[in-house]
């Protein structure tokens, strides 16, 4: 019978014990908060990386808009050279995000179509990068185009001009996982009219020269 009173007391003084309550607390709640760093951090990298993205697709664009050899005799000319060079420029520009493997650029001339009025088409295509992957828009060759683009981001290209239509396909490779981002998929699109007079006929009338002889990146 001594030992109730003994072992009321302990259980008392159990009841009012608090010292470890922190502790309990913490271990509830560390997993809640750590899956709450994790997927921010995720979704932050995520983020950089598709504006990154972007901002590759943009400077493809406006830079492809603007190259072109001078000359006093005729209108600017595109190589295949420019290109290539416009296209491994990219992939420094991606740094270690490695768009030479894991992406896909593919630059399209987009010219009004001399064979229906009103209607466009892609002259000439560039592709660059180890992914599978194919323009959601339209391929060299396509002819009687309404204009290019997604619904509510389309283009079209001035009369006599042309305009550098530019897609990026990129697969994300996340740091910790899948699940923290909308999609492992990122794609952008940019476009920007040719800004000179551009000689838009080519060798055999590709659109492109290529007196240098080098590897075109076609598609």
């Amino acid at each position: 019978m001594t030992m109730i009173p003994h072992l009321r007391h302990m259980l008392a003084r159990l009841r009012q014990d608090r010292s470890g309550l922190a502790a309990v607390e913490f271990a509830l709640s560390a997993p809640v908060i750590l899956g709450m760093f994790l997927a921010g951090a995720e979704l932050t990298n995520y983020a950089l990386t598709k504006m990154r993205m972007s901002q590759i697709a943009l400077h493809v664009a406006d830079n492809a808009s603007r190259i072109g050899t001078n000359s006093l005799l005729t209108s600017p000319q595109i190589s295949e050279a420019q290109i290539n060079d416009l296209l491994i420029g990219a992939n420094l520009q991606a740094g270690t995000l490695s768009l030479s493997t894991r992406g896909r650029v593919i630059i399209s001339s987009l010219e009004p179509d001399p064979a229906n009025s009103g209607k466009y088409r892609i002259h000439w295509q560039r592709c660059y990068g180890g992914k599978n992957w194919t323009s959601s828009y339209g391929v060299q060759g396509a002819v009687n185009m309404a204009a290019m683009g997604p619904t509510g981001q389309q283009v079209t290209a001035p009369a006599g001009g042309g305009v550098m239509f530019v897609e990026v396909a990129y697969d994300y490779q996340p740091l910790i996982s899948a699940r923290f981002v909308p999609s492992t998929l990122i794609k952008d699109i940019a476009a920007m009219t040719v800004r000179d007079d551009r000689d838009y006929n080519g060798n055999g009338n590709t659109g492109v020269y290529n007196n240098e002889g080098v590897t075109a990146s076609t598609c």
